[in-house]
């Protein structure tokens, strides 16, 4: 695999380097290809105007407030392993903006990388995921499945999914913050949603609007509030259940950029 062939397959998907794309990408999907990391981020930055990446770092996540700090969080944080070889590339770049989030930071290249990063909170940590709704924006699947597709959360968060409490250091005190149910059973969402796919060589690429995922992601929970929680005994996923069954869901306002 090569990187004209990567670029051959983006420009099937219609990337033109005018779009603002949040990736999510397995680089051993593609087998062997040439430059690895470097080359996917390369062509993405060609064919994109901001390209974004969940940059997660759990090591930094606190289930008490009063559990021991492990680590520290800063601008160049190493990336978790399970979330991926290619964020950790962005976060290398000097032209990368990070958010301030400890365990939940996203990364950025390009044109509207700030705006997109600036917009995290510790109430709605995903909420980059909102900034790039306003921006018209794309979520873009490299070789994996929904369970990697973090733009499905923020739907979640509009839709009024309870939220769960965890805890991570910042600016030297111990803060709340809100965490998610898992993504196991994303791939219920599937069937609602229509992308562009592509096949570059063995790794199949599609392309999502981040309107389309986030939208479908509130009208399917509005309908199934429990829809996408999944059934692994022991995940938080039960917890969260336990709280729609009493509360039911609670809509949040999106609080658009634009």
């Amino acid at each position: 695999m090569t990187a004209a062939d990567l670029d051959r397959g983006l420009d099937s998907l219609g990337l033109d380097g005018t779009q603002n794309v949040i990736v999510h990408a397995s680089l051993r999907s593609f087998g062997q290809l040439e430059g690895g990391a470097r080359t996917v981020v390369d062509e993405l930055e060609r064919r994109t105007s901001t390209l974004v990446a969940p940059a997660f770092t759990y090591a930094t996540l606190l289930s008490r407030p009063s559990s021991p700090v492990r680590a520290s969080f800063n601008r160049d944080s190493r990336v978790s392993r399970d979330i991926g070889r290619v964020p950790q590339e962005m976060v290398e770049r000097a032209a990368a903006r990070r958010s301030f989030h400890p365990a939940l930071s996203f990364v950025a290249l390009g044109q509207e990388a700030e705006r997109v990063t600036a917009a995290q909170t510790l109430d709605s940590p995903y909420q980059p995921i909102g900034a790039l709704y306003d921006l018209d924006g794309y979520a873009l699947l490299m070789g994996v499945d929904f369970g990697s597709n973090t733009t499905v959360h923020y739907g979640e968060h509009l839709a009024g999914m309870p939220l769960l409490t965890r805890w991570v250091p910042l600016d030297g005190q111990v803060s709340p913050t809100a965490f998610p149910n898992c993504s196991a059973d994303f791939a219920n969402l599937e069937p609602y949603v229509r992308g562009r796919e592509v096949q570059v060589g063995p790794a199949t690429l599609r392309l999502y609007r981040v309107r389309d995922l986030v939208d479908e992601t509130v009208r399917l929970l509005s309908h199934n509030p429990e829809a996408l929680l999944c059934q692994i005994r022991g995940c938080r996923c039960q917890q969260v259940r336990e709280l729609v069954r009493e509360n039911g869901l609670r809509p949040r306002h999106h609080q658009g950029l634009l």
